[in-house]
């Protein structure tokens, strides 16, 4: 740990918000017309390059009808896409909490693989993010974790060194790619653990 203040950075969905909501992937396959099992390996195969600000949500959801023989106009793309970003839309207010409690002992950065509307909704309904030492979403920076890239945009952003920061993911594969990176990390699995981490983390004031 170097002498600068320590960084907590924290991943969005599986950690402090919801993964997405029960159902809303049958509710957009019925809106495509498509099964759902064939809808969602679509949704998935293809949402590195909307999470990663390749795609706007109208290419996105193009190529997702397109790859199921489903034409749509838009209309329905946008109805797919409201759909999208309210499935996506719950939080832990526990988490929250926490995560707040935290900026008394440490900068508190967010680092989030979510597409550019997605972000800019989620900015507008939780007015707590605003708050938070640096916000990090890949439709903005263009890289979407494990890209080395986006944890490496954190360290500039937050003029900090690597070692300064522990990165709080529900995902191993991530965790991993920001330890490569030299940042300290740990594998959400509940709120207890996370808070015995990070006290056992933060240096003694």
């Amino acid at each position: 740990m170097s002498t600068r203040r320590p960084v907590v950075l924290f991943d969005l969905f599986g950690v402090i918000a919801c993964h997405q909501r029960p159902g809303a992937l049958d509710e957009m396959a019925a809106l495509s017309g498509a099964p759902t099992d064939a809808f969602t390996t679509a949704y998935w195969t293809l949402r590195r390059s909307y999470d990663a600000g390749q795609w706007t949500a109208p290419q996105y959801w193009t190529a997702v009808l397109g790859s199921l023989s489903r034409t749509a106009g838009p209309d329905t793309i946008e109805r797919l896409r409201l759909a999208d970003i309210d499935s996506w839309s719950r939080v832990d207010d526990r988490m929250v909490t926490y995560v707040q409690s935290l900026r008394e002992h440490a900068a508190v950065a967010l680092l989030s693989n979510i597409p550019a509307d997605h972000a800019d909704a989620f900015r507008t309904a939780q007015p707590w993010v605003r708050h938070l030492d640096h916000v990090a979403f890949s439709g903005k920076i263009k890289a979407a974790k494990p890209d080395p890239a986006a944890f490496r945009h954190c360290i500039a952003a937050m003029h900090a060194a690597p070692a300064d920061f522990l990165f709080v993911d529900d995902r191993a594969e991530n965790v991993r790619a920001a330890q490569a990176t030299g940042m300290n990390g740990h594998v959400f699995t509940g709120r207890e653990e996370l808070a015995a981490a990070v006290d056992t983390w933060l240096p003694t004031p």
